[in-house]
């Protein structure tokens, strides 16, 4: 086939390489301190349980875990799941939750349903890159989602969105310990959040991934939770619930889930039907048998080991960085969130930081919707060592005081 662009979809210009995805390849190269990808320590995965189970598995029940499978996913793991949202305060059936591949998947699947060419998501600034990824193949434009209020209303979300040629169509965030920022929403400004969703008559996506890593602090409900309390019944709401395992048990497996209304969850598995059939059964089946032995396990472990590192990032960040330099203070996650002094660009700091002190982290544009942000970078904590984050700080911080003093 001829190589011209005009050949391709519209939506492919859209699409854009993840910075985080080629920064990973740098933890290839030898002596680069990474404080780039949002990785879980592979020191932490269960893998005795994992092997357990796959032997366990192919012993007893290898037909069903090689063969093909129903959409919705693996009847027992969505069984664990309904116990497990129950004790987010989200009571469901099974018939509210599918598996996905992943939460990416379900990001991707979200927008299929939802997004026509021109519609307006409504997120944070700055938000999650690979939800821009996922919701860019749709061809929407974005407007700026402010969780503590602010001067725009729904009239003026919805006056903007038709001005340019399309509908506020959904609404995106995660609540607690963001990536990129590590911040989480408090419980007020959750609820009004979920009243704006209400006016605006979208739904609102709520992205879970890291809500099982809170090391301090107050443990807000769930946004679906809160909407349930708000309309009585799971089936009224519109908050979307999308979870992973993969910070907490294992992300090679690629186990996620949707948690919503039925009407939702029915769309989504045709949607599903049509992209890959279902998700590999045996991993499902993997997941299930070690989360339902080892999930709070897992969980209370992988906290005790991020929050060391989370506190370690904080004092080097405390010891090493120059004034003017300010970072977020998360409880939980594993992401940390620094603003530089507004006329440095964090791009530009990264190349000096790759060549001349080989520290890698990720500029913070890649995840403004505008492109915006240029003097933030992120960092993360979850995979260096306690040595790595007090090397590469010391190092950072040099950098950064040579780049004000010029």
């Amino acid at each position: 086939m001829s190589n011209r662009n005009d050949r391709y979809s519209t939506r492919i210009d859209n699409m854009r390489a993840s910075e985080v995805r080629e920064l990973l390849k740098l933890l290839d190269q030898p002596g680069i301190i990474s404080f780039a990808g949002g990785i879980p320590d592979p020191a932490l995965f269960p893998k005795d349980a994992i092997q357990e189970a796959y032997n366990a598995i192919l012993s007893e029940n290898a037909g069903a875990a090689l063969q093909y499978s129903v959409s919705e996913g693996y009847k027992p793991l969505r069984e664990w799941l309904v116990g497990h949202m129950a004790s987010l305060g989200v009571e469901c059936t099974i018939d509210n939750i599918i598996i996905t591949t992943g939460s990416q998947q379900a990001l991707d699947y979200l927008g299929k349903l939802f997004i026509s060419p021109g519609d307006t998501i409504l997120t944070t600034w700055p938000t999650y890159l690979g939800a821009l990824q996922a919701f860019n193949a749709y061809e929407p434009r974005y407007d700026r989602l402010t969780p503590e209020g602010g001067n725009t209303t729904p009239a003026a979300y919805m006056q903007s969105a038709e001005k340019a040629g399309g509908q506020v169509k959904l609404a995106y965030l995660t609540a607690d310990f963001s990536n990129p920022t590590g911040e989480t929403i408090g419980r007020s400004e959750r609820a009004k959040l979920i009243e704006l969703a209400h006016e605006l008559d979208i739904p609102l996506i709520e992205d879970a991934a890291y809500r099982s890593l809170r090391f301090n602090g107050e443990n807000a409900p769930s946004m679906l939770a809160l909407d349930i309390e708000r309309e009585g019944d799971i089936d009224k709401t519109r908050v979307i619930y999308s979870g992973s395992f993969s910070k907490t048990l294992t992300p090679g497996l690629r186990v996620g889930w949707v948690c919503a209304a039925k009407p939702i969850i029915s769309k989504l598995v045709l949607i599903k039907q049509a992209a890959d059939l279902h998700s590999p059964t045996i991993n499902q089946m993997v997941i299930h048998h070690v989360a339902e032995r080892h999930f709070d396990q897992q969980v209370s472990k992988a906290c005790d080991s991020y929050r060391l590192r989370r506190d370690h990032m904080l004092q080097a960040l405390q010891n090493y960085m120059p004034e003017g330099v300010t970072w977020t203070k998360p409880e939980g996650g594993m992401f940390v969130w620094m603003t530089l002094p507004e006329h440095m660009d964090g791009a530009d700091l990264l190349a000096k930081s790759i060549k001349e002190i080989q520290v890698a982290f990720v500029p913070g544009s890649a995840f403004f919707a505008d492109g915006s942000g240029k003097n933030t970078i992120r960092l993360n904590y979850s995979l260096p060592n306690a040595e790595a984050i007090d090397t590469g700080m010391a190092r950072l911080g040099t950098l950064i005081k040579n780049q004000l003093a010029v």
